[in-house]
């Protein structure tokens, strides 16, 4: 008796094994050989170039669609979840596997996902996600029946970023997988993909449109008029990498500070060469990033959205070893003059850092918005309050420094003075005012100087008064400025500011704007 059951337990393990050596495949040799020859990799591919070796705990493998007759051919109904660790930190991660259905979603496959986002907000795991695929699938979601139960799924609804959530677009993703960018704190797309409410096909068949994946939701696209992806890359082993990178700044969830990184950069090191690389005179273009990379540890930074709303840049790095986001105006572009896009650009970052405890440093070289009936027309008073509420709600320790100049309203979305800061300084060379003095003479001055004269001189004139009422001094002398500060003193002050802003709480906000949508 003892040896039949023996014999019985060893049967019924090789079976599970059989099993899961068939799931594995997904939807078969063939179709991997597809994704192979279409240059991609299979969805444990993925996933095992970015978890660290030996570290996936998978789930639902041996799960298949609920429709009668595809058990045999929806190997994990088309996704793979589970908990792994990447550099050393665990995650969550499911991956959409193209071979099954097209990687399309049907019943288990929701079920599967929902499990997964529920299990990292349960233990405080950021959830990663490597999607593509073509959305709801036709058979589960026909009739009332199938569509009611496949609506939006409540855990995007309702995730609060509670812990990061990240996607990357590694194919063609229609659907759900948008759905799921959309809604995710970082986004990187591979070039050649294309992300979309619906396909192509579909498209043509509901509105007669005619448009290829690229022109339809091509990273392009994403770049120049959405700013829904804040990252593109070459290939997928790319992607992953940019994955890891964006991860190293954030915290396992929102009620940790994000993890420090050891560095031999002197905190108090002198910037000397900040002197020659920004001009004093006000029109002449400088590159802000150039700045960034003195200022910051080891001269590293990981820009989001680089290529959307140029005149305006966000980024991650780190300050003595603390991760803080950056928010710089880039002279290079408009003459760092922000529109509705940068608008957007800076409410959303500061959603980020604040929701995830990351204290916000503000680098000033504004001359104001970019003014216009077609500013009128995109909203832009109602983007200008919006990133002006994101900033008077975030409570991560905040320091601001005028660079260069900072122009009227402007002035306030940069964290001006009485707009949430800890510390707000200035360079001795910085125009801060109304209005730049070209414009404020013409407006204020403009019928004394047609009267004068020499017009020329006039002008001259009065611009040199207008540059003294516009030196940092005067605010300074009434304590509206904290400090003015020697430019090569730059980085020594923020990392002495950073450190004594934190020593409370560390960076930990009250992420009042962990419910902020995150779309506009």
């Amino acid at each position: 008796m003892e040896k039949v059951k023996e014999e019985n337990m060893q049967q019924a393990i090789q079976e599970l094994l059989e099993r899961k050596e068939k799931a594995k495949l997904g939807g078969g040799q063939d179709k991997i050989d597809r994704q192979h020859q279409s240059g991609h990799y299979s969805a444990r591919e993925r996933i095992d170039k970015l978890v660290d070796p030996g570290t996936f705990l998978e789930w639902g493998m041996l799960a298949h669609s609920d429709q009668v007759g595809s058990e045999e051919k929806s190997a994990g109904d088309g996704v793979i979840t589970g908990l792994a660790k990447v550099n050393g930190r665990p995650i969550v991660v499911q991956a959409a596997d193209k071979t099954v259905f097209a990687g399309t979603e049907g019943m288990v496959y929701l079920d599967k996902t929902k499990a997964a986002h529920e299990f990292a907000v349960k233990r405080g795991f950021p959830l990663l996600n490597l999607m593509e695929g073509g959305g709801l699938r036709m058979p589960d979601g026909m009739g009332s029946d199938g569509i009611s139960q496949m609506l939006f799924p409540n855990e995007l609804l309702m995730h609060r970023r509670q812990v990061p959530l990240i996607t990357a677009i590694l194919g063609d993703s229609f659907g759900g997988p948008t759905w799921t960018a959309v809604s995710s704190d970082f986004v990187t797309q591979v070039k050649g993909s294309s992300m979309a409410v619906a396909g192509p096909r579909m498209l043509e068949v509901a509105t007669g449109e005619k448009i290829s994946n690229e022109e339809l939701g091509g990273w392009q696209i994403h770049a120049d008029h959405t700013g829904q992806v804040e990252r593109f890359t070459e290939n997928e082993d790319e992607a992953i990498e940019e994955i890891k990178q964006f991860l190293e700044y954030m915290p396992l969830n929102g009620d940790e500070e994000p993890p420090f990184k050891e560095t031999e950069d002197d905190p108090y090191r002198k910037l000397d060469e900040i002197v020659d690389l920004v001009p004093t005179r006000q029109k002449r273009a400088y590159d802000m990033k150039k700045v960034l990379k003195l200022i910051v540890d080891d001269g590293e930074y990981f820009e989001l959205k680089a290529l959307y709303g140029t005149a305006l840049i966000t980024a991650l790095a780190r300050i003595d070893g603390r991760a803080v986001g950056i928010i710089a105006n880039q002279p290079m572009k408009y003459a760092g003059a922000a529109g509705a896009k940068e608008c957007e650009k800076a409410t959303d970052f500061i959603c980020l850092c604040d929701s995830y405890n990351i204290p916000l440093i503000f680098l000033h070289d504004i001359p104001g918005f970019r003014v216009s009936s077609d500013a009128e027309k995109q909203k832009m008073p109602t983007k200008i309050m919006m990133w002006n509420q994101a900033l008077a709600q975030s409570t991560v320790p905040k320091i601001s420094v005028v660079i260069r100049k900072s122009i009227g309203a402007a002035y306030g979305n940069m964290c001006g003075p009485n707009m949430g800061a800890d510390f707000v300084v200035a360079w001795p060379t910085a125009e801060i005012n109304f209005t730049g003095p070209e414009v404020g003479i013409n407006v204020v001055h403009g019928r004394e100087i047609q009267k004068s004269e020499n017009p020329e001189e006039k002008r001259m004139e009065l611009l040199k008064s207008w540059g003294f009422d516009s030196s940092p001094y005067k605010a300074a002398g009434k304590h509206l400025l904290d400090d003015i500060i020697d430019p090569r003193d730059t980085r020594k002050f923020l990392s002495q500011t950073l450190e004594y802003a934190c020593i409370k709480n560390g960076s930990i906000s009250e992420r009042h704007l962990a419910n902020w949508p995150t779309g506009y």
